[in-house]
């Protein structure tokens, strides 16, 4: 490293965010990117450490070190140059990805991790501004046509690196704009949709098709967003391409089976979330999910609750409640006996930062209301013994819900796609395929591949692109007996 004493001299200084009062008033993004001095800093801070675990820890497997030195230098195409080696995405990932590689950062084990993430933010954003991210065309064309389902981050990873090598790629996508669950399913607040957009027009540039409002497949339940206005059949897939990737996203979401889920006000967070990032759009919704004026459950402690929880602060909620069924985690993980594995840990988002009361080990019994509409829900603690869950005696309790999301993760992608396909599923639903060997990411079916959600189920971005590279480099080797894209 061209500072070895660097992580001795400095300390971790993380992005700067707008203050929590004023950024709800919009939906823009508000974390700052590093300045040029403050992420030469940080690189710095990468440790010589012989053995970088956060290689590892990143599910791309991010040559992580190398850049960090790199922007120590200064030489910030360069790390560009590095970091796209393996990343598609890095304006995805530098925004809304935890960041396992810091957990897995040597530095890490007795001091504050490298700050892998905000470097990553700082370097995609500075190709970004200075026109260095451009089109890679390939130079020869193979002749052979592959068609992406789904278009979220595994599809296009996978289309990127199967138009780059020369195939004619078209991507589907039954919603009416690219991007899949990082449309639609993450608010415009963690990721402004313009950084999909440019991908897009970079990626037509290479030679991509793309086909929005197109079901691929047929009768999709209810609780799944469709805006599609036209239907292919797996069979005219396969007929007019030589190979198929699936690779749509998880978006069967588990449900609350207790009394009162049918009264109106209770609603799956991904009926909520889509919505308002089609008004942010300039898209007009009827009946639209309004948290404005309204005491709001969320149910449900990850992720998705909490961008619920960011959602329903910006419409104006007056008060938002988020319970978790499992116990609440330690406030700091025991570092000697997790590193460099991902911890369990209290993890505090920007959201709950701008307003939410939570609370864990808490159980949902049944939901309560007049004329149809929810307007409270009754609850009880719980308490985990050899692994089961008990009800404490005594603690049920009610808590006044005008709207209540279910944001309790997704049970499996959407099963009529894969049923429509005939492809064979795993114990938990997924397409099954394996990662290695020689029929890797290849499903039951002849000349059909599954990747990302619709693979390993509901996941991270970061694996996603990851399993869209492996898998364009799999169906790269089916068409053509050999491949020289990246595993």
């Amino acid at each position: 490293m061209g500072k070895v004493t660097g992580f001795m001299e400095f300390q971790r200084v993380g992005e700067t965010y707008e203050a929590p009062q004023a950024r709800k008033k919009h939906y823009k993004e508000f974390i700052l990117s590093l300045s040029d001095s403050d992420a030469k800093t940080q690189g710095a801070r990468c440790m010589d450490c012989g053995i970088p675990f956060c290689n590892n820890g990143c599910p791309v497997n991010n040559i992580i070190p190398d850049w960090n030195d790199l922007v120590y230098r200064g030489a910030y195409s360069e790390a560009l140059e590095t970091l796209h080696s393996t990343n598609n995405f890095p304006e995805f990932t530098g925004r809304i990805c935890p960041a396992p590689c810091e957990s897995a950062c040597t530095l890490g084990i007795n001091s504050d991790p490298v700050g892998i993430k905000s470097i990553e933010h700082f370097i995609v954003d500075k190709g970004w501004e200075n026109g260095w991210i451009v089109p890679q065309p390939p130079l020869v064309k193979t002749g052979k046509k592959v068609a992406v389902v789904g278009s979220g981050p595994a599809g296009l990873a996978a289309a990127q690196q199967l138009a780059r090598i020369g195939h004619d790629v078209t991507v589907f996508e039954k919603s009416d704009r690219i991007g899949g669950l990082l449309r639609y399913g993450i608010p415009d607040f963690k990721m402004e949709k313009s950084h999909i957009d440019r991908r897009v027009e970079q990626m037509e540039a290479e030679g991509v098709t793309f086909r929005t409002s197109v079901l691929v497949g047929k009768d999709f339940p209810a609780n799944v967003n469709n805006w599609a206005k036209k239907t292919v059949s797996p069979e005219e897939l396969k007929s007019e391409f030589d190979a198929v990737v699936i690779a749509g996203g998880a978006e069967q979401p588990r449900d609350l089976p207790v009394p009162g889920r049918e009264l109106k006000g209770v609603h799956f967070a991904m009926d909520f979330l889509p919505q308002q990032n089609k008004i942010n759009a300039g898209d007009k919704v009827k009946d639209q999910i309004l948290a404005g004026g309204k005491h709001v459950v969320v149910i449900g402690g990850g992720d998705t609750g909490s961008d619920c929880v960011g959602t329903s602060n910006r419409q104006g909620a007056v008060s938002i409640q988020q319970f978790e069924l499992m116990p609440q985690p330690p406030e700091q993980e025991n570092k000697p006996l997790v590193w460099p594995y991902w911890p369990t840990k209290l993890r505090t988002s920007s959201s709950h930062d701008e307003g939410c009361e939570r609370d864990w080990a808490v159980a949902t019994k049944r939901l309560e209301g007049k004329n149809g509409k929810v307007e409270k829900l009754i609850a009880a603690r719980v308490e985990w013994k050899d692994g089961k869950m008990q009800e404490v005696p005594d603690s049920e309790f009610e808590m006044k819900a005008d709207l209540v999301f279910l944001a309790m993760g997704f049970v499996s992608p959407v099963a009529q796609v894969l049923e429509a396909f005939g492809v064979d599923k795993d114990a938990r639903g997924n397409a099954k395929a394996s990662t290695e060997g020689d029929a890797c990411y290849k499903t039951s079916v002849d000349k059909v591949f599954a990747a990302g959600d619709m693979r390993r189920g509901q996941s991270l971005v970061v694996w996603a692109i990851r399993e869209g590279r492996q898998c364009a480099r799999a169906v790269d080797e089916h068409l053509m007996g050999a491949s020289v894209l990246p595993r």
